[in-house]
């Protein structure tokens, strides 16, 4: 089974122009926990409700702040027509819990959880949630 067959495909985005204000009131209305962030149809990065707090508001920046200047700039995604088990590794290998789906001309079309990927297939899912769950890795965001 490939991507397309079980993403999300209406996904709420924010521009690199808005603000942390206007990330964090769309993130509340969409009951989710991360946006991608487009300047035109260009994915140019990710923010999280962690990136507002942890980037954001730890180091003393606002809710006016702009969402460029806390995304995450390294856009890992993934494409609609690849296997879900693929995927799953790759998730696991880059420590990521969602990823955003792309068309092969790299335009979003979608976005990709561990959940949804979740239809049955335990032992994938497992294996992957032991590795994205591992401390440290290329997203830690301590402070240090």
């Amino acid at each position: 089974m490939n991507i397309k067959d079980c993403m999300t495909r209406h996904v709420r985005v924010v521009g690199p122009d808005e603000t942390l204000a206007d990330a964090a009131r769309a993130m509340a209305q969409s009951d989710v926990g991360i946006l991608p962030v487009s300047d035109g149809d260009r994915l140019v990065g990710m923010i999280t409700d962690r990136d507002i707090a942890v980037r954001g508001l730890a180091n003393g920046k606002g809710p006016d702040t702009k969402v460029s200047e806390v995304m995450t700039t390294e856009v890992l995604y993934c494409f609609e027509d690849d296997d879900i088990e693929d995927v799953l590794l790759n998730m696991g290998e880059i420590q990521v819990r969602r990823l955003p789906v792309v068309s092969a001309e790299k335009r979003l079309v979608g976005i990709v959880s561990l959940s949804d990927l979740a239809d049955g297939s335990e032992q994938p899912v497992g294996e992957a949630l032991c590795l994205i769950a591992r401390q440290g890795g290329l997203h830690s965001q301590s402070l240090q």
